[in-house]
């Protein structure tokens, strides 16, 4: 088969065409023989008129003979002349009739002058056409007489012979009307995948959008050309949230950086001395802890956003897991005046990997203290979510809660709610919280409470989903 599209529509045109040539050919044929047939046993008709004449003329059948031997120089070679009385068969030629005209069915109803016609199977195997014309006479000849002329079927060659004439201007009207037809049906599937290709190629520059391919052609095409877009759609998507990583990753980096290098000038030139060298150092400690929070956080994003998460299930019990994680942060918590409290409910049991939940209950916690001032509250809870199949993790605070309008942005990689992106967060803790749960066939979402504080809610299944 062809490689192009508008080939292959050329071939199936050609095919259909001549496979339609054919059948209408055939078609065309048996018609054109019938007819040729019908004129050819008309015309021996017309010929048996005078032939008729000079055989009722005739007063003895031994008189047929030399009668049809005369009418034989009188009439076309290739006819035969042959005289039906009751059983006999009398024709000029001495010898065997070359065709069995004895077989032909006259009916006895029949009247003088009537014919019938037809073909018959000569004796050397060939096709004839005969028209057999009934006479009926009183007198020394008793019962009905018939005059069969025969002649070779030539209607199979007259018929084809009449075809090979007509089919080259079928032919030609057909390519003058198929011709514009496949070139404008290959056009209309051509032209939006030429146009689907060379959108391909065109790569757009950094920060600018793909503009889309207007859906054109058949159906499948556009649909096609809709997927197309879509797929350019969230490549770009794609390509500027890579940008925003990388500009957000020079960020985070740059501060940690600047401040370790400081530090590190300052121990190298003898600037810090004393108490300052302490400081230094935990100044370069406290920065190193947060790149290395930042790359675990990227290696968890990474883990997520590609291969997906490498779940170990287990049964667990939320309220032991909720004691466990508020008691973590509970130093931290009194350091800082917050009141962080766990409520649970006793006797729930969960089945998902212990790691994971670990760390979304890290995440949600560190989340709120960082945002909750002196004097504040955190409350982390584990309930039954509605319906009973899933539990519900849910991390309080009586904090400033989302900005309007950042709900749905709270769990965007490296959003921060703080446009200066001055804060001690690297903008993943949500992110990986969500990718976490959804790992797990369950979800998260965030809302405000009133007057003030936030909620962020984790449900997960009773039991993981499979794969």
């Amino acid at each position: 088969m062809p490689d192009r599209v508008s080939s292959r529509i050329a071939v199936a045109f050609a095919v259909v065409g001549l496979v339609a040539a054919l059948a209408v050919g055939a078609g065309l044929f048996v018609s054109l023989r019938t007819l040729h047939q019908e004129a050819t046993i008309s015309a021996l008709g017309d010929v048996a008129q005078p032939v008729l004449a000079r055989v009722r003329a005739v007063t003895a059948v031994t008189e047929l003979r030399p009668v049809l031997t005369a009418l034989r120089s009188d009439v076309r070679a290739d006819l035969g002349i042959y005289v039906i009385v009751g059983e006999r068969v009398i024709t000029a030629e001495s010898g065997e009739a070359a065709v069995d005209v004895g077989s032909i069915a006259l009916g006895k109803d029949m009247k003088a002058g009537e014919s019938i016609g037809g073909d018959l199977t000569a004796r050397d195997g060939s096709r004839v056409l005969y028209s057999a014309t009934v006479v009926r006479r009183d007198g020394a000849v008793i019962g009905p007489i018939a005059i069969v002329l025969t002649t070779p079927d030539r209607s199979g060659a007259l018929a084809l012979r009449d075809l090979l004439r007509v089919l080259p201007a079928v032919a030609l009207v057909t390519a003058l009307i198929a011709i514009p037809i496949a070139w404008l049906l290959s056009r209309s599937i051509t032209r939006p995948l030429r146009r689907l290709a060379d959108a391909t190629v065109v790569v757009p520059a950094p920060g600018t959008v793909s503009e889309p391919v207007t859906p054109e052609g058949p159906r499948e095409v556009r649909d096609l050309t809709d997927r197309f877009n879509a797929m350019t759609g969230e490549l770009d998507r794609v390509r500027t949230e890579e940008r925003e990583l990388l500009a957000n990753i020079r960020h985070d980096l740059r501060t940690p950086l600047t401040v370790v290098t400081g530090f590190a000038e300052a121990l190298r030139d003898g600037t810090a001395t004393g108490d300052g060298v302490a400081r230094a150092a935990d100044a370069i400690a406290l920065e190193a802890a947060r790149m290395g929070g930042l790359v675990d956080d990227l290696r968890s994003i990474d883990e997520v956003g590609t291969a997906g998460v490498s779940l170990r299930p287990e049964a667990l019990d939320p309220a032991a897991l909720v004691r466990e994680a508020v008691a973590r942060f509970g130093p931290q918590a009194s350091g800082a005046a917050l009141e962080l409290r766990a409520e649970a409910e006793e006797g729930l049991t969960l089945v998902a990997d212990r790691a994971a939940l670990e760390r979304i209950l890290v995440n949600l916690i560190d989340n709120a203290l960082v945002v909750v001032g002196t004097g504040g509250h955190v409350l982390v809870e584990a309930r039954v979510a509605a319906g009973g199949a899933s539990i519900a993790f849910r991390v309080s605070d009586d904090g400033p809660g989302f900005p309007p309008g950042s709900l749905d942005r709270a769990f965007d990689r490296f959003y921060r709610a703080d446009p200066a992106r001055t804060g001690p967060g690297t903008g993943l803790g949500l992110s990986i919280v969500r990718a976490l749960a959804r790992a797990h066939g369950g979800d998260a979402v965030a809302e405000n409470l009133a007057p003030s504080g936030a909620r962020v809610t984790v449900t997960l299944p009773g039991v993981p989903r499979a794969g």
